[in-house]
């Protein structure tokens, strides 16, 4: 964090989301350098379930950026709808209920409204069924643990310092280093210019000679 070194590059297929791969990279950093992390700032794109029970089992403090949606005009939005844990089940904002249906094998649980009450409302869906269907994660719990961690004074200082340290290397790499391009086609040629280019800048970081 002082000097800003890089200490791990890890370059997927294009296909691939960052978030995939976070959570053992993560491990191999902690066992190769037995760093004793404490907390991490991410931005919006690792914002996913399984990072956040990934993070809680590891006991780390994360900091995650708020994942901006755009809901249909016209329609509540998801975070309008309140989960009643006690009963297991979802309020829309005009007081209906919405039931627990049934579990997916991604871990997945949906809650239906009942057709009858919400054929009258605009507000809730669209679908020709006339049914509001919302889906909630087993794991939903952790990720708003992670949300509340953004309302703290930690999280203020931790974003800042993502924000003027890894940004910026990021953007070092890219307009100083020529990493906005890849060079060479496939997984192994692109990684050897990732990790060259890290090197070169952890070396003007370092004091040599």
């Amino acid at each position: 964090m002082k000097y800003n070194m890089i200490t791990d590059a890890h370059v997927t297929l294009g296909n691939v989301h960052d978030s995939m791969p976070y959570l053992d990279q993560l491990d191999h950093q902690i066992n190769r350098f037995g760093f004793k992390i404490e907390a991490v700032g991410l931005d919006s794109g690792y914002l996913t379930t399984p990072i956040c029970k990934g993070l809680f089992d590891r006991h780390i403090f994360g900091v995650i950026a708020h994942r901006r949606f755009h809901p249909t005009r016209g329609l509540f939005p998801k975070w309008k709808f309140q989960y009643d844990k006690q009963k297991d089940n979802y309020i829309c904002p005009n007081g209906q209920i919405l039931s627990y249906s049934t579990t997916d094998r991604k871990g997945y649980r949906f809650y239906k409204s009942n057709p009858e009450q919400c054929a009258s409302c605009p507000n809730c869906t669209r679908s020709k069924k006339h049914q509001k269907v919302i889906s909630r994660h087993v794991w939903e719990d952790h990720k708003e643990k992670v949300r509340q961690n953004r309302l703290s004074v930690s999280e203020k200082i931790l974003y800042q310092r993502r924000k003027e340290k890894i940004e910026r290397s990021f953007e070092d790499s890219k307009q100083l280093h020529g990493l906005r391009y890849c060079r060479l086609r496939g997984k192994q040629n692109v990684t050897e210019q990732v990790l060259l280019t890290a090197a070169c800048q952890n070396m003007k970081k370092t004091k040599i000679g």
